[in-house]
């Protein structure tokens, strides 16, 4: 998990020989220039900021003001989505709380006023006025809070960033008002310390992995626990029967997921609503009728009382406590498909009131009837709505399910594209909102894992035990986390942000030391499934790491290049050839190895990179960024293609040729500008405003780069546009003071085009060194490589098509 920093050394000549070409850059000379063009503003920036990039085509809802009209329509759908989890809670947690014995009246009180105030401290005070702040542009959940740690201080997330990926403007954070010196110390230590680095990698792989056994065994006991209340009235129905019918109901909730979370939560919502009035209705209904002095467990002194009485008996009650706040992460893993103000909105208007009186009537009811605690819900409700009260509690459990399967898919498409978990297809179900994903291969998995769960415990009590584990570790990871950023980011004095890490640190790890007591009672499920996943995940970024480092200890130098003289010591044949790479800098060892066993290359040549860096989303016109390699006769480019984990990936490849090609035209018409650190062209917009502004004679290199990339975006689609475009290229006269050399280039750059793309990638092995030791050896060579052969193929992540794709095989040992 080392940080890649190693130096380009053979890049130094081309850096100077031919400059990068971005909009960022672009923006700098200008302002620097003073020139006329000094008035593009940067739109692009304001509009990432504002949520409405263009490379999504969608909304993206987080920090910025959206119309009430919006915000409330997300509030609506947060219902039933991100509070399903949360809201049933009350179906389970009085029983988890006394499993084996009967409570007196003092319990009670002391039980419900530790639910009271854990309720309003966790998913009130800590996630819905804090946590949420801690967003990345509008993106929640553990790896969202890792890049912007990783941002601040400047660290490599994935193994091939570079200095210039932290130009990206959707990179930067806004800067605080007054550095403090803690917080730069912080920032060095992260830099310098690989050890702390790996520390926070760990962290946050382990509360990825937490997330997804929680988002396993929320179905599990959401379901199972509401179709268990039908033998209250009905106490001879077999379990086995209960089972069966929990096992249908988790195979459909699974099988609807592929129609997406904004469907689904326009379905499920209403019913959510009602569940939530429904129990707040009963919840009053029991005060009034059982127990009205049950106001009393307000008082924390009853808090104090139940500890002091019960010992080691109340210490172990805490595990089911804790189970009243289980969903609360969805709140921000699931931040991404909605909004802030919406999750706030439905949170304060809804459901904090509505749970609230829910868990004082259920305790109304048994200050009366302690002895119905086994069923407290089904219970306290009363005989005449006893049956539509049963079918809505069944719905909402099997909705109550959707809030942590949504998270879990938001987390891991999080961890895969900043190279944390292995390639999985990712398929983005909403027009209108970039951040709703659905994922089948986990999403079939996670179904299998929660009938297996079902199936085997048979029992709320002991998958409550393993829920509260995953469910207490996230909470920790993300207190560690937002503290971190509430010192290092957000300036917050110590004396204000210590104290309530401590206090906050403490709560948690009590609540998790009583769930650790029951491990062997099912608290050792999710234990399991964060050894498995974390091993999936470690061992994913370790090859992938390692593969990086070989790849940039091996690669070509420069002056071998430069060696092979102009047409590379082969026959150079029309066409274009984009060669795939996870190098950002230097000429990888595919190419060598290319060269040596073929006796011709395209006349073109672009050595792709694609990068995933840890910002939501990266700007169109900031999306490509090239260099020259060699002289300009070689016709060679480095083009890396860089994306953020909530973009869109490379997808369709024939407008991902048209887009880089474009690209590559308006580097090479402003190649020279760049050279004489003259306002530099971002696109073709820029393009169209610089000639309109500078008249005929002032913007020729630009007015030759539109009406190329103008028809290079037409493509070849028969031959008669072809013929049209080849005599207009050459029926085209350019204005005298035009440089020959980039007329020229542009016509082979179309000529190439009209020719052919083809993709050139290696298929590599990953072999560990006969020296190695055992452990390593099965790591890589197993391990590793099934992972690696079993995950979804990099041709079918990068869009390639097959019929123009040629693999070249190497084996790397490491």
């Amino acid at each position: 998990m080392a940080e890649e920093g190693v130096a380009e050394a053979g890049d130094g000549p081309i850096t100077a020989e031919s400059p990068r070409i971005s909009i960022s850059s672009a923006r700098k000379s200008s302002v620097r220039k003073g020139s006329s063009r000094s008035g593009l503003r940067r739109v692009d920036s304001l509009l990432v900021e504002a949520g409405r990039v263009k490379s999504m085509g969608a909304v993206h809802h987080g920090t910025e003001d959206l119309p009430w009209s919006v915000t409330l329509t997300l509030a609506y759908q947060t219902i039933g989505v991100v509070y399903g989890d949360l809201g049933t809670s009350p179906l389970y947690v009085f029983a988890s709380t006394f499993p084996d014995h009967t409570p007196s009246e003092n319990d009670i009180l002391g039980a419900l006023s530790f639910i009271i105030y854990t309720f309003t401290l966790i998913p009130l005070i800590k996630y819905v006025f804090i946590v949420l702040r801690a967003n990345d542009h509008g993106n929640g959940g553990t790896f969202a809070l890792y890049s912007l740690i990783a941002r601040y201080a400047k660290i490599s997330v994935s193994p091939n960033q570079v200095p210039e990926d932290q130009e990206v403007s959707s990179y930067k954070l806004a800067a605080p008002t007054k550095t403090m010196r803690r917080s730069q110390y912080l920032k060095e230590a992260l830099n310098k310390k690989n050890w702390l680095r790996n520390v926070v990698v760990t962290i946050a792989i382990l509360g990825t992995c937490m997330v997804i056994g929680d988002g396993v065994l929320t179905p599990s006991i959401s379901v199972l626990s509401a179709i268990q209340g039908i033998k209250v009235n009905k106490p001879s129905l077999n379990q086995n029967v209960v089972v069966l019918v929990t096992c249908v109901i988790l195979f459909a909730l699974f099988s609807i997921q592929r129609f997406g979370t904004d469907r689904v939560g326009y379905c499920f919502s209403p019913i959510v609503v009602i569940w939530f009035i429904s129990i707040a209705l009963i919840g009053i209904y029991n005060i009034i009728m059982k127990d009205s002095t049950v106001f009393r467990a307000f008082n924390p002194y009853h808090m104090y009382e139940y500890i002091s009485r019960n010992k080691k008996q109340g210490w172990i009650s805490f595990g089911g406590i804790v189970l009243c706040v289980t969903g609360t992460e969805a709140m921000f893993a699931d931040l991404g498909h909605f909004s802030v103000k919406a999750i706030q909105i439905a949170f304060t208007a809804l459901v904090y009131p509505c749970l609230l009186i829910a868990y004082i009537g259920q305790a109304a009811y048994l200050l009366k009837h302690p002895e119905a605690v086994g069923e407290t819900f089904y219970n306290s409700i009363p005989d005449k709505v006893y049956w539509p009260m049963f079918v809505v509690a069944t719905g909402a459990a099997i909705i109550a399910s959707q809030a942590m399967i949504s998270a879990t898919f938001s987390i891991v498409d999080q961890a895969m594209t900043l190279g944390c978990f292995p390639r999985v297809k990712v398929v983005h179900t909403s027009k209108k909102y970039a951040g709703q994903i659905y994922i089948p291969e986990l999403n079939w998995l996670m179904m299998v894992l929660c009938i297996i769960i079902a199936a085997g415990f048979r029992d709320t009590t002991q998958i409550g035990n393993a829920y509260g584990v995953a469910v207490v570790s996230v909470f920790f990871v993300t207190t560690n986390f937002v503290t971190l950023i509430a010192i290092m980011i957000w300036q917050v004095p110590l004396w204000i942000a210590l104290p309530c890490y401590f206090f906050m640190g403490s709560v948690e790890l009590t609540y998790f030391s009583s769930i650790l007591y029951k491990v062997p009672k099912g608290g050792w499920v999710p234990l399991i499934f964060v050894a498995c996943f974390f091993s999936v995940m470690y061992t994913w970024h370790y090859g992938r790491v390692k593969k990086y480092e070989y790849e940039v200890k091996n690669k070509v130098s420069l002056d071998w290049v430069l060696g092979l003289g102009s047409n590379l010591g082969i026959t150079r044949v029309p066409g274009i050839g984009l060669v795939y790479s996870e190098l950002a800098q230097g000429v990888p060892t595919i190419f060598s190895h290319l060269i040596s066993n073929l006796p011709a290359m395209h006349q073109v040549l672009v050595f792709v990179c694609i990068k995933n860096l840890p910002v939501p989303y990266v700007p169109d016109e900031e999306r490509f960024l090239i260099r020259r390699i060699g002289p300009k006769q070689f016709r060679m480019f480095r083009c890396a293609v860089r994306f953020g984990y909530r973009d869109l990936s490379v997808g369709n490849e024939i407008d991902f040729e048209e887009q880089l090609i474009q690209n590559l035209a308006i580097f090479i018409s402003t190649e020279v500008q760049a050279a004489q650190e003259q306002p530099m062209i971002a696109d073709l917009a820029q393009l169209q405003r610089m000639i309109d502004a500078e008249g005929d004679g002032g913007a020729a290199p630009a007015s030759v780069a539109l009406d190329m990339t103008r028809r290079l975006s037409q493509g070849s689609r028969d031959d008669s546009e072809d013929s049209q475009s080849q005599s207009g290229i050459k029926a085209m006269k350019l204005p005298p003071n035009v440089d020959s050399g980039v007329e020229e280039e542009l016509k082979v750059l179309v000529e190439s085009k009209d020719a052919g793309v083809v993709y050139l990638l290696g298929h590599t092995e990953v072999r560990s060194r006969r020296s190695s030791s055992r452990f390593r050896k099965f790591l890589i060579d197993d391990y590793y490589h099934a992972l690696k052969r079993n995950c979804r193929a990099s041709t079918v992540s990068l869009a390639i098509p097959h019929e123009r794709l040629l693999q070249v095989g190497m084996v790397h040992y490491i």
